[in-house]
């Protein structure tokens, strides 16, 4: 499957600070000390294992931040599976250029390859079923947007992308607001008719309110066990899109998908993820 690419410009500040960090004021040191200045060479990036493919563009990117001249190919897309050994992408030109962009490039591409292989696990084990497997905020300060992208990469989907995207109605919204009823007649009232609602639910009587008191897209069935979850979804009979939340792993997520929930979320997909290993060699 092909997915489209994010705008340069949107990744690009991203990408700059997190060269700048890696820099300093001085430079690559190392580089500019040891390795002559006209010494050109041809690197590849290299799986060292199997995964799905993610940051692709933002490693293409931190080479040509670090130097426009360099010549950069890439051999797999993001989205792509890769096999220990495959060449992700070859980097031509001048070597103390490839070295000063190094680290960025392999720190982004692991961890967003990291991501999409843990979300494509994920997605794998609700095969057959209605369900999708979409993340949360719980994501790394100033990586969201590469880390939900890696999701997608994975073929998961995304949730809100900040507090302003949509109206999520949490437990301590409806205990700070004073109900179930209370928080739905203020949205009612309040919200533009432009703005999805969401709430979460943690029993079944809430449920029922919910249902009862109206106002809501989608209800949030949270910390249900699987059981729960198909009586939530008989209750629910079509009139909400529903999302099962809390304790979801790969040993579990097939068994919440098959109670017929739209949409399993899980913050572990950007929050523990295991960064895949990838190298760059000479």
């Amino acid at each position: 499957m092909s997915y489209p690419a994010l705008p340069n410009m949107i990744l690009d500040p991203l990408v700059r600070s997190a060269l700048m960090e890696d820099l300093g004021a001085n430079g690559d040191i190392t580089t500019l000390t040891v390795i002559p200045a006209n010494t050109t060479y041809v690197a590849r990036l290299n799986a060292r294992e199997n995964a799905v493919v993610s940051g692709m563009q933002v490693a293409e990117l931190a080479f040509r931040l670090v130097d426009p001249s360099l010549i950069v190919t890439a051999h797999v897309k993001d989205g792509q599976p890769c096999a220990k050994g495959d060449t992700l992408m070859e980097i031509h030109g001048s070597a103390a250029s490839i070295l000063s962009g190094e680290r960025v490039a392999l720190n982004f591409v692991g961890r967003l390859a990291g991501v999409a292989t843990s979300t494509a696990a994920l997605v794998a084990e609700t095969k057959g079923t209605r369900a999708r497997v979409t993340c949360t905020r719980k994501t790394t300060p100033g990586l969201r947007i590469v880390e939900k992208q890696a999701v997608i990469h994975g073929g998961g989907f995304n949730h809100r992308f900040s507090l302003s995207d949509a109206i999520l109605i949490k437990d301590n919204h409806i205990a700070a607001a004073g109900g179930v009823r209370a928080v739905l007649e203020a949205t009612k009232s309040r919200a533009s008719h432009m703005m999805k609602v969401e709430i979460e639910v943690d029993t079944l009587d809430q449920l029922a309110e919910v249902l009862k008191v109206g106002g809501a897209d989608v209800v949030l069935l949270d910390n249900m066990s699987c059981d729960q979850l198909e009586k939530a979804v008989a209750l629910v009979d079509g009139r909400l899109v529903t999302e099962a939340s809390g304790n979801v792993t790969r040993e579990t997520v097939a068994a919440i998908a098959a109670t017929g929930v739209d949409y399993i979320s899980s913050g572990a997909l950007t929050h523990s993820y295991r960064s895949v290993d990838i190298g760059l060699d000479f």
